[in-house]
């Protein structure tokens, strides 16, 4: 297994500081948590672990991390290395990029090829959410190539190299707004 980031999505960055899911969203729009320190992935906002783990400094110590949840997310995660910023991580995608990436007709077509099992397993599922190496996508592909009789799996270099480098602004590049405070701008 290849080593990977450990990351967090909402859910277990509410559960590291003992909070409701709906509370990181509104530290985002209070503004004690800063909507830069999270990378996006399929409109979902994501953090590095190393970054999630010392929020507390970050915060004067108003959230005490719970270190059990810490060790138990590493744990989950499997080797791998807990970066502090989005920009020590490779690149990272979920299904809207996938999606845009193989120019697939449709959200179904991938969904069809997640559930059949043809699709690699998620190399993360955080908040709900089913996140992959852009790594393991691509070697994928001649594999679902091989395995379909209609999608040509063919991945669109443009798209993965705006991936790789950090410039990718097509489907699910920006955050989308959920929850109550959805109205406020982040």
């Amino acid at each position: 297994m290849q080593r990977r980031p450990h990351l967090v999505g909402p859910q277990e960055f509410a559960a590291l500081y003992d909070v409701r899911p709906g509370v990181v969203s509104q530290w985002l729009v209070r503004g004690v948590l800063d909507a830069a320190t999270a990378i996006v992935i399929s409109g979902g906002r994501f953090w590095p672990l190393g970054f999630a783990a010392r929020f507390d400094s970050i915060s004067s110590g108003r959230w005490e991390l719970r270190s059990e949840v810490l060790a138990d997310l590493i744990e989950e995660q499997g080797e791998g290395w807990s970066p502090d910023l989005g920009e020590q991580l490779p690149a990272i995608v979920g299904q809207k990029e996938i999606i845009e990436l193989f120019h697939l007709p449709s959200q179904g077509n991938l969904a069809t090829t997640i559930a059949t099992g043809r699709f690699p397993a998620a190399d993360w599922r955080l908040s709900g959410s089913r996140l992959w190496l852009l790594d393991t996508v691509l070697d994928a592909a001649p594999e679902l190539q091989a395995s379909s009789r209609k999608l040509p799996w063919v991945a669109d270099e443009e798209v993965a190299a705006a991936l790789r480098e950090g410039r990718y602004d097509g489907p699910g590049s920006t955050a989308a707004s959920r929850g109550p405070y959805a109205r406020k701008a982040l």
